[in-house]
């Protein structure tokens, strides 16, 4: 269930590669795709890599939007133990999607909170809550309107991998960001 989007995603983009017609394009011709032309593009992920599907029915500028950040998985967010604070390396995540969410004021984005099997069911659903917090604040602080934006703590009770070993348990201290369509 939760590679549906990719999955869907990947068979739209594999349709319509198959029906493309070669196009002829001038060699110094620059490709703009969305987020392109905005001044943090490159910064926040929305640039120009894999952003597009040209060739049979043609994708809104949303759509070929979130096909791109889709594209390149980066919907997840890992944290510390007992930690929702949001680690440096995903902070530029976290922008990326806000990037998105703030061109696009009509999409939706729910915010899901997870941690590992470490704690009580109690104490993991509040640390779920927690961390899915701290992505709903760090969204809305870079221009986010908190209706775009819902958030969801499973605590432990969707594993992103199974096992009780540290490996597992770093792969499900997570946030994940599903866009709505």
């Amino acid at each position: 269930m939760k590679l549906f989007p990719y999955l869907a995603v990947a068979v739209l983009a594999l349709g319509l590669a198959a029906c493309q017609k070669p196009k002829q394009t001038r060699p110094d011709a620059e490709v703009m795709t969305p987020g392109a032309t905005d001044s943090g593009a490159a910064a926040s992920g929305l640039g120009s890599e894999g952003a597009g599907v040209s060739g049979g029915a043609p994708l809104t500028p949303q759509q070929q939007a979130l096909a791109a950040l889709m594209a390149q998985q980066k919907n997840v967010i890992f944290f510390d133990f007992d930690s929702s604070e949001i680690r440096s390396e995903f902070v530029p995540v976290v922008a990326a999607h806000a990037a998105y969410l703030v061109k696009f004021p009509g999409a939706q984005v729910r915010v899901e909170g997870h941690t590992d099997e470490r704690g009580s069911r109690e104490y993991n659903i509040g640390l779920g809550e927690r961390r899915a917090q701290t992505v709903r604040r760090a969204l809305m602080a870079q221009g986010v309107a908190d209706t775009q934006i819902t958030t969801v703590s499973y605590g432990e009770e969707r594993p992103a991998v199974e096992g009780s070993d540290e490996a597992a348990f770093a792969q499900n201290r997570r946030v994940e960001l599903v866009h709505a369509q």
